[in-house]
């Protein structure tokens, strides 16, 4: 089939889109992750849709946070790695706008606060244990009072499966008990899902690959 003259037109417009690194890394390596990657920030945005003034924790190179924009009035990205923040303003698009800034969480709360809801992707598990109330205590404290807080993580038991590589880093994986307990001592309301591959669902969380907790009301 011919190649339309909207595609032929948007190329000769804007060019191709350059994947971030994060995602570029993630292509080359495990083309199917990067399926799963988008499918996490899928259901940020339809658990935050309608939200006006959302922060993302740790965003990397931010290459999927429009998908959460299509759904929320205005998104607020950080990252404790300012390369990203420089990554992004490089390659900024005007339609899909949103604010990239160096943040450590664990130094503080965001000062664009307060913000509807939040959401961290893949970076809990990062934290040493005795950082994450610390963790914790800052997102809940950047949201209003009835505040949304999203935590995604990888599994205790999917470790078992996980590369070398990844277990290195991953030094705070919990299961489902654990993130439970965790996100109750920040807000009066919380809801587990469990992930396996790109599907949320309400199984049996020991076999869930990824877990989800979402708080609700700030304590």
């Amino acid at each position: 089939m011919k190649i339309s003259a909207a595609k032929l037109a948007m190329r000769e417009a804007r060019g191709t889109t350059e994947l971030g690194l994060i995602a570029n890394l993630t292509w080359h390596s495990d083309p199917k992750h990067l399926v799963f990657m988008l499918s996490r920030y899928k259901f940020v945005a339809k658990m935050l849709s309608g939200q006006q003034k959302v922060l993302e924790i740790g965003c990397g190179d931010a290459f999927c946070t429009r998908i959460v924009l299509q759904e929320v009035g205005k998104v607020v990205a950080i990252d404790a790695d300012g390369e990203y923040a420089k990554e992004h303003l490089q390659n900024a698009d005007d339609k899909w706008s949103f604010e990239l800034k160096e943040h450590d969480i664990l130094h503080g709360p965001v000062a664009d606060g307060p913000f509807d809801a939040a959401y961290s992707i893949d970076v809990i598990e990062h934290i040493e244990r005795e950082g994450e109330d610390k963790f914790m205590a800052n997102i809940t404290s950047s949201l209003t009072d009835q505040g949304v807080c999203i935590i995604g993580t990888p599994s205790l038991q999917s470790q078992a499966y996980a590369s070398p590589e990844s277990i290195e880093t991953h030094v705070n994986c919990k299961d489902h008990k654990q993130l439970k307990e965790l996100m109750q001592k920040y807000y009066h309301n919380v809801f587990l899902f469990s992930m396996n591959d790109e599907v949320v669902h309400t199984g049996f969380y020991p076999m869930a690959h990824y877990l989800w907790a979402i708080g609700v009301g700030r304590k």
